[in-house]
């Protein structure tokens, strides 16, 4: 059975699954601190989201994201993060309708797509689950669960990382002891590969991928953010990162 993957809470720094950092960051009160200091100033409006790999459920994201934010700069987000390789396309399913990066105004494949410039207060609701696709030829689909609507300090940045699942281990294919640092699509029709194994076989260096915290591990030519790095550093530094 996998084990459920941890992250840790942006604001003090402490470690959960998914399932229980979503109740722990409603009731942190490090994170009730940081707000409340800020609310004499400018509020806004803000969406919670919780975001994973719907084949990879050990990728989750939970996120901030201002309402006024349109699902274009959310698309960006998720590309920058997890995503983008080869500037693919992508699009979002909200209640049956399709918000597409381009989208099409031909109608012979049924209703055309609507674009991503709409703000995420006229399409997001608390409860909704949205699907997500990037890449129509080596999808990778993303599930988006709204989990609230909530005010908060107004920040610049449109997106806030609330908690993220730290790097997973990956077990190498050949010796199932070391953890994997690469990913080869053409070795025995694909395989993770640890520095000693890689090292023992003829690859082809361009072909190797590094491991990277993404539910696009391995697929087409993704190498990783180059914005995010692959471990999440919260605000606050626990005693148990400090050994």
């Amino acid at each position: 059975m996998r084990t459920q993957s941890k992250g840790k809470c942006k604001y003090c720094g402490r470690e959960y699954t998914k399932s229980y950092m979503l109740r722990h960051l409603a009731n942190c009160q490090e994170r009730k601190s940081s707000v409340n200091a800020k609310l004499n100033n400018t509020q806004g409006m803000y969406y919670e989201l919780d975001i994973f790999g719907k084949r990879d459920k050990e990728y989750w994201l939970i996120i901030e994201v201002r309402a006024d934010a349109t699902l274009k700069d959310l698309d960006s987000f998720l590309r920058d993060i997890w995503l983008e390789c080869c500037g693919h396309l992508s699009a979002f399913d909200i209640n049956g309708t399709s918000y597409d990066a381009v989208p099409s105004e031909d109608y012979y494949w049924g209703k055309p797509a609507k674009s991503m410039n709409y703000k995420l207060n006229s399409v997001l609701e608390k409860g909704m689950t949205v699907t997500y696709e990037y890449d129509f030829g080596s999808t990778t689909d993303l599930v988006i669960n709204v989990r609230d609507y909530i005010v908060s300090s107004w920040r610049k940045e449109k997106v806030t990382i609330l908690s993220r699942n730290n790097p997973p281990e990956i077990l190498c294919d050949i010796c199932h002891e070391k953890i994997a640092a690469v990913f080869c699509p053409e070795f025995e029709y694909g395989a993770f590969l640890c520095d000693d194994c890689r090292k023992k076989h003829d690859l082809e260096e361009d072909m190797l991928l590094p491991v990277c915290n993404s539910p696009r591990v391995g697929v087409c030519g993704y190498e990783g953010s180059r914005i995010y790095p692959d471990q999440f550093v919260p605000d606050k530094v626990t005693l148990e990162d400090k050994k």
